[in-house]
């Protein structure tokens, strides 16, 4: 294998691809990168057997060919060389050359034939285009609720739940549950996977501004998202996600209107005095006020802050953990939320305001927590 390829070129298109080499594996061969030189394109694959991230990116060719290349050494030479042209090439049966204006490098390579085969999605995947905004937007309003179980594994990732008119985005750890709903997604039948959290927030960092559309095909084990130069494979959670439809309130009356940022820093504020352990709060509520109050008794501490707010409904006082609010609070983009309660021990519905609901796809529902 013989290229020459710009230094600055290849160690983004490593960067692009490293996060899915591991740390540390029981298969050696995939703390290497397998390059793959053909017809002038060098396809870098990276994978942890779990995740596979590929890209594309030209090159000056003289000799084809495909090897595995040490990951952590090749990723650090670059990093070290200002923006030139780099010599790629093999000089022995185990060794290859980097070579630059003032130096070279020679590293260990591996046989590209006992790099594990990339199993991709089957004949009977089907097909889906998510405008690449969309799909960023919607894994990162909701993967921070997913949960870490291992009798439900299930719930670790993110359902897409895609029917013909809408697609809708789900993440759940019993305690919380998220929402983010669109109708820029559509498919010709009624279909879902689940995607562990891991590989959705790589793809989430890895989809650059510039891209348009992904192209995603899923079958019953294995989805792959297209984008640019790059491929993402990975396997999906093989599971049966719970039928988060019936969990959501429809007939909570009491209604609170407030500004979400200036609720969301008195939570923060109040919670600074709140149990380190529990992280409660309680919420205490009449008409046209909010009480939000905490106390921690074992060191003596204790903060309310009374706010002015738009509320109709019955006097009410209901608890929750405050780290669960803000992570819902924060990552909402609406100026106003509606949070519609049943009583103190059912789910609150966590809505963006009327005003804002065609815009805002985001919607929450929180458990609370028992009070003294």
């Amino acid at each position: 294998m013989k290229l020459t390829i710009s230094s600055t070129d290849l160690l983004k298109a490593l960067s692009d691809v490293s996060k899915a080499i591991p740390s540390k594996s029981p298969l050696p061969i995939l703390e290497n990168f397998l390059f793959s030189l053909k017809d002038g394109i060098l396809e870098i694959t990276a994978s942890d057997s779990e995740l596979t991230l590929r890209t594309r990116i030209q090159a000056d060719a003289s000799e084809d060919g495909a090897i595995a290349v040490p990951a952590r050494h090749m990723t650090d030479l670059l990093k070290e060389l200002p923006d030139q042209p780099v010599r790629l090439s093999t000089v022995s049966d185990s060794s290859f050359e980097c070579a630059w204006a003032s130096g070279n490098s020679v590293l260990p390579f591996f046989p590209a034939d006992d790099y594990p085969e990339i199993k991709t999605t089957g004949d009977d995947a089907l097909h889906v285009e998510f405008p690449a905004e969309t799909l960023v937007e919607g894994i990162q309003g909701t993967v921070y609720a997913t949960a870490d179980d291992e009798i439900r594994p299930a719930m670790n990732g993110i359902f897409f739940d895609i029917e013909p008119e809408s697609t809708t985005l789900v993440a759940s750890d019993s305690h919380k549950l998220i929402c983010y709903a669109t109708k820029d997604v559509k498919a010709s039948e009624k279909a879902s996977f689940i995607l562990h959290k891991k590989p959705a927030s790589v793809l989430r960092s890895i989809i650059g501004k510039d891209i348009e559309n992904v192209s995603v095909d899923f079958d019953g084990s294995s989805a792959q998202f297209q984008f640019g130069n790059t491929t993402m494979i990975c396997r999906l959670v093989v599971g049966k996600y719970p039928k988060y439809r019936d969990v959501i309130p429809q007939n909570n009356s009491n209604i609170l209107k407030i500004d979400r940022q200036l609720l969301l820093n008195t939570v923060k504020r109040v919670a600074v005095c709140a149990n380190k352990a529990s992280n409660h709060i309680k919420f205490t509520l009449n008409p046209g006020q909010l009480e939000v109050s905490a106390q921690d008794l074992g060191f003596a501490l204790a903060a309310y802050e009374k706010v002015a707010c738009d509320y109709a409904g019955d006097a009410l006082t209901i608890g929750f953990k405050s780290t669960f609010l803000t992570e819902i609070l924060a990552n909402m983009g609406c100026n106003t939320v509606v949070i519609k309660f049943a009583d103190a021990r059912r789910a609150a519905l966590i809505l963006p305001s009327e005003e804002e609901a065609a815009t805002e796809k985001v919607c929450g529902i929180l458990m609370p927590i028992m009070i003294q």
